[in-house]
């Protein structure tokens, strides 16, 4: 988990959407998806982001 963000490294997905995901209703899985898209953005652009 990074700690600034609070992403996993990973699947840039919070704690909180890991440990629910197994629960979570389809409409909010897909919801935690199209975010990831734009955290993906974000985590390339942080300091120290391979190039």
């Amino acid at each position: 988990m990074d700690a600034a963000s609070g992403w996993c490294e990973g699947c840039l997905r919070t704690l909180d959407e890991i440990a629910a995901w197994s629960t979570m209703p389809d409409d909010e899985r897909r919801a935690v998806l199209d975010r990831l898209a734009e955290r993906r953005v974000v985590w390339q652009q942080r300091p120290g982001a391979p190039r």
